[in-house]
């Protein structure tokens, strides 16, 4: 009988490790926008690459002072750079080289008069 609890919990413990380290690849983030200004449009491509896809919104858009869970699974390229379109005449800008596979959150800055966009990252 001992025998048959001890495998057991070398079995869930294996489990447990094998749950942990896949969660530990996870690229999943959530983007908080706090540009001032409405994003209509969010791309995201391998760091350098500017190979942008489609829109990750759809037919939505992310308000300013909002945020939104981005479910990313390429966790083979975990440096990706981040493209917004901003849904006034501000044109679009870029921020380069997050480590997807260690944030779980960006918070998106943007200073219209200047230009100079910056990112919070945690």
């Amino acid at each position: 009988m001992k025998i048959v609890k001890h495998v057991l919990f070398a079995s869930t413990l294996a489990s447990l490790m094998v749950s942990a380290s896949a969660l530990a690849g996870d690229a999943d983030f959530t983007l908080v926008n706090r540009t001032g200004i409405t994003l209509r449009e969010i791309y995201i491509s391998p760091a350098n690459r500017n190979s942008w896809g489609n829109d990750r919104m759809g037919e939505g858009v992310l308000d300013n002072g909002k945020s939104r869970l981005f479910r990313f699974s390429d966790k083979s390229a975990c440096k990706q750079d981040l493209k917004v379109v901003f849904d006034d005449d501000s044109g679009d800008v870029v921020w380069r080289n997050f480590d997807l596979c260690e944030i779980d959150k960006v918070t998106l800055k943007f200073n219209k008069s200047t230009r100079a966009a910056t990112a919070d990252i945690e």
